[in-house]
């Protein structure tokens, strides 16, 4: 059925046809699909301490201003995560900021963290109780002359409503964000992070989305200052801003973040390289070219406890939720397995 709808979808700029998604997601258009493995053992996991339907995320970057995280819900999505959100309302980078590549089943992106800022979602989600686990991402306004102080703004406004917070430091669209890779900068926002839990007296689980764009020794030293700072979880990986010369649209040397299964391998054996450093310390989320059944499978071979999507929604369509778990427990019965996490790190 998406595969004849998506011809039409495609007619459109992306940012266009993401605006019509949130909106007929808004109004109930998109049909709730029946899923042969709604409540199936095979999927269901924890995460953070609540119980999951199963481990597929929608990861941030969709549902921006947290319009339409019950309708995700009841798409199938184990978890979403919305944002990013920063303090204060921002528009973003100019348009047009969002390129596919059709040939290459991905996406550039350079939107900028538009949004409507922290006051107006938490309105929101206060007005909208959630169906099930959700996570807020949040990250520092572009102009802003004190970013880590942003990010104890964001977490102060929503540690009572979300079930976790992640810490955007690896967007490539907000300029030098990724500085907070460096280990004191990362260390010093960790460490205020905590203080101000401490202050809020509150126990949120605070996870890292991190860049795929980092050296082997990057992934020793950032496993170093998560563990060392009790952070929960870590996801791997943010868009990349490295080259694209291996890719075949005629977008690709657009500016921005690349998502999609170009940057699949890439993010999977960088779970793989954080899965023996952290050592089951840390959970990990693991992003980055999930499409399917078998990509959702290398990931968690890989190490990783969940996973997220969101490219490969715009390609698959609104069921890949159940699509991805009809094609996973096939393999999962082939390993002999009556739960996707015996396999993880096998």
């Amino acid at each position: 059925m998406f595969s004849n709808l998506r011809s039409l979808i495609f007619k459109l700029d992306p940012e266009t046809a993401h605006n019509l998604a949130i909106k007929s997601l808004k109004l109930n258009f998109v049909p709730n699909f029946l899923d042969k493995n709604k409540g199936d053992s095979f999927f269901k996991t924890r995460l953070f301490n609540k119980d999951l339907e199963n481990p597929i995320g929608m990861a941030a970057g969709f549902d921006k201003n947290a319009e339409v995280y019950n309708s995700l819900f009841n798409l199938g999505f184990g978890f979403v995560e919305v944002g990013t959100v920063t303090p204060l309302k921002q528009y973003g980078n100019p348009k047009p900021r969002v390129f596919r590549l059709v040939e290459d089943n991905a996406l550039i992106n350079r939107l900028g963290f538009n949004n409507l800022g922290a006051k107006n979602i938490l309105e929101r989600i206060r007005a909208n109780n959630q169906k099930g686990l959700l996570g807020i991402n949040i990250g520092p306004n572009k102009d802003s002359q004190d970013r880590l102080g942003d990010y104890i703004q964001c977490l102060k406004i929503f540690c009572n409503v979300a079930d976790y917070i992640t810490i955007n430091i690896s967007s490539p669209n907000t300029e030098d964000l990724r500085s907070f890779h460096d280990q004191l900068r990362l260390n010093e926002l960790l460490g205020a992070i905590n203080k101000e839990k401490k202050n809020l007296n509150s126990n949120i689980p605070i996870v890292v989305k991190i860049s795929p764009d980092i050296s082997d020794n990057d992934v020793t030293m950032i496993s170093e200052v998560l563990i060392s700072n009790n952070i929960d979880g870590v996801i791997i990986s943010n868009t990349s801003d490295a080259t694209r010369d291996n890719l075949k649209d005629i977008q690709k040397y657009q500016k921005g973040g690349l998502s999609g299964k170009p940057i699949k391998e890439k993010s999977t054996k960088l779970i793989s390289q954080f899965y023996k450093t952290l050592n089951g310390k840390i959970k990990i989320i693991g992003v980055g070219g999930v499409d399917s059944g078998l990509s959702a499978y290398e990931k968690f071979k890989a190490g990783a406890d969940y996973v997220q999507l969101y490219t490969g929604m715009v390609y698959r369509g609104p069921n890949i939720v159940n699509m991805i778990k009809k094609e996973l427990k096939e393999l999962l019965l082939k390993d002999g397995v009556d739960n996707f996490s015996q396999i993880i790190g096998k």
